[in-house]
């Protein structure tokens, strides 16, 4: 198939100054793998509701997975820099369908932070390659931020755990060979403090997955349910200690809600490029529709607060790259970047009039798959009251 044309993001008014020449060779891999392999894809992704597995394999071989993983594990022992580039040229390409940053960046992040010598090694290097991939199972049908309530069990029984319960909305979850679970061990009445995370293999005899879940937009992305009955997990599974999960998960959660924003950030910048492309060559009454007072103050306006957005994202990226980031940062970064990115794409959908409307245009697709940026990772509206705890 043919590349996709996608258009160069508008020119920043403050230069971005957190990336070296390393860096900027990275991504053009990323760039040319995203063009050339996942962006001419996505309807065929969209109708089969996941990626082809063998895409796992590729990224893994051009070295695109866990790339800050140590490189005894199989990573390239990068900086998280080389991660944030991953995303955004994800984003740029209007890719909804890879499940990538989630596997390299936050499943793996639990088993190098938290995983025993034994762990690491049996599963990253896997993991690097693409052949294993990977998912993390939090959200319940009855609970959704709400991580101390859920209700998925492992109960005691000698050197195993026996798994029961359901997981639900879980990216990568059809495809996944492996799934760090949150469940609750031992006295369940301890709340968080009952709260433990087990790498379960997908091969475990009672772990069973649901069909692709049909979603409103991101329909190339696997997301499913996940299931577990009866399932015997050794207890050299557990990761970390038992008990401990809910540390172990709120450590990482600034993290996950950063790539919200910088993926959201990245998205901003595409869909202004593609918008500003459009109104140039789109003519109506006689001239181009670029050439309108009212089409030129909304392309000042998303460019503006789209570079506020990215230099509050940098400038937190850089906080990151320190270990200095504040959870109200993260939270304050996930919400507003979410939330624009949903202002910008809408008001890029008025601007393309009626075509903005038909998913062949990717501002139309961006219209749909955008959306759920400000639920997942914690709501916005959580994010808010998380803020508010630290004034």
């Amino acid at each position: 198939m043919s590349n996709l044309h996608i258009p160069q993001p508008v020119a920043p008014m403050i230069p971005r100054t957190i990336f070296n020449s390393d860096h900027e060779d990275f991504r053009k891999t990323a760039r040319r793998f995203f063009e050339e392999k996942v962006a001419p894809f996505h309807e065929k992704w969209e109708e089969q509701q996941h990626i082809d597995r063998s895409l796992w394999n590729e990224a893994g071989a051009l070295g695109l997975l866990c790339p800050t993983m140590p490189e005894e594990y199989g990573g390239s022992g990068v900086d998280r820099l080389f991660s944030v580039i991953m995303m955004e040229e994800q984003a740029r390409a209007g890719d909804s369908a890879s499940g990538f940053s989630l596997h390299s960046d936050i499943v793996a992040n639990y088993v190098n932070n938290f995983g025993n010598e034994e762990q690491k090694k049996y599963w990253l290097p896997k993991m690097a390659s693409g052949e294993v991939v990977s998912a993390i199972a939090m959200t319940e049908p009855g609970t959704g931020s709400d991580l101390q309530a859920i209700k998925t069990r492992a109960v005691d029984d000698g050197d195993h755990y026996i798994l029961n319960g359901s997981k639900i909305f879980i990216t990568n979850g059809y495809l996944c060979d492996m799934a760090v679970v949150v469940v609750k061990t031992g006295d369940i009445s301890a709340g968080a403090g009952a709260v433990s995370l087990l790498i379960v293999d997908a091969k475990s005899e009672g772990f069973t997955k649901g069909k692709p879940l049909k979603k409103v937009g991101m329909r190339g992305q696997d997301t499913c349910e996940l299931f577990f009955d009866n399932v015997r997990v050794p207890k050299s599974n557990l990761l970390g200690m038992e008990g401990m999960g809910f540390i172990m998960l709120m450590k990482e959660l600034a993290w996950e809600r950063m790539m919200i924003a910088i993926m959201c950030a990245a998205g901003a910048e595409g869909a202004l490029a593609t918008t500003v492309e459009y109104v140039k060559q789109r003519k109506a009454f006689g001239k181009t529709v670029a050439s309108f007072q009212n089409t030129r103050f909304k392309l000042a306006e998303m460019r503006s607060e789209i570079q506020i957005a990215r230099v509050f994202t940098d400038r937190c990226i850089e906080q990151v790259l320190k270990g200095e980031l504040s959870v109200e940062a993260a939270c304050a970064a996930k919400y507003w970047v979410s939330d624009l990115l949903s202002k910008v794409v809408d008001e890029c959908v008025q601007l393309h009039g009626g075509y903005g409307f038909m998913l062949e245009y990717p501002i139309a697709r961006a219209y749909i798959d955008t959306r759920a940026n400000r639920i997942y990772g914690g709501t916005n509206e959580i994010m808010k009251e998380l803020i508010s705890r630290s004034i």
